[in-house]
């Protein structure tokens, strides 16, 4: 579980539910692990409303599935789930790369965001160099939710964040079974960035299907030495 102890932030229903998509996320939750509004506001010492709140926000995310009179689960994805929803996001990465296409000039006026975009892309690849899987899933999911900022569409970007969200929900158990993460994990990020900063959209879409590619091949091999569920993902956490 989460750790425990008093929320201060203004905003308990934010705070909350960035701390347990956290948990999600990097599999401290796992796959089909059950809780209830009361044992989260037990555990933070807040009120079962905020709590009730950032649970529902999660669930809309596709990170929680709602069980009637028994609370909250962590979503539990196939590995058919997997491969459609690295489909899906190649939809719509395809899309926001066909925006800078069509209109490279808005992208070079974006200088100050294609910048922060390097940057994320920098952290991104270094923790995936250096396999620190915790480390690697917040920076990348950050890189991906600037980058699709930079259609200048929140919805492209939410939705790409949802997807890549749900894609590491069903990864992570697998990769925790790796010993040496360095060299398993995509490190393109920063061949990536710097394609879209150059407006060179063809670039930027071979890096894209290499990067899937890779995703599928790592995931599919992990998948046949573990079996369908790994312990990671069965045990509730």
């Amino acid at each position: 579980m989460p750790g425990s102890g008093p929320l201060r932030r203004s905003s308990l229903r934010q705070q909350i539910a960035e701390a347990l998509r956290e948990e999600v996320l990097t599999g401290r939750l796992g796959a089909g692990r059950h809780f209830t509004v009361k044992e989260i506001a037990d555990l933070y010492g807040v009120s079962a409303t905020p709590v009730r709140e950032a649970l529902v926000d999660l669930a809309a995310q596709g990170l929680l599935d709602v069980e009637h009179h028994r609370g909250f689960q962590v979503r539990r994805f196939t590995h058919d789930d997997y491969r459609d929803l690295v489909r899906a996001r190649t939809l719509v990465t395809d899309g926001l790369l066909r925006t800078m296409a069509e209109d490279p000039d808005s992208w070079c006026r974006r200088a100050e965001a294609l910048e922060s975009v390097r940057r994320r892309a920098q952290a991104a690849a270094g923790a995936a160099r250096a396999g620190t899987l915790d480390v690697l899933v917040g920076c990348d999911l950050r890189f991906w939710r600037e980058l699709g900022m930079l259609a200048g569409n929140v919805h492209v970007s939410e939705f790409l964040d949802r997807l890549r969200g749900q894609s590491w929900v069903f990864a992570v158990p697998y990769l925790r079974g790796v010993p040496d993460l360095a060299g398993v994990c995509w490190t393109g990020h920063e061949e990536l960035a710097d394609a879209v900063r150059d407006g060179d959209h063809g670039a930027a879409r071979r890096i894209m299907a290499a990067y899937n590619e890779h995703s599928l091949t790592v995931v599919d091999g992990l998948v046949e030495r573990s079996g369908p569920g790994p312990a990671a993902q069965r045990r509730d956490a």
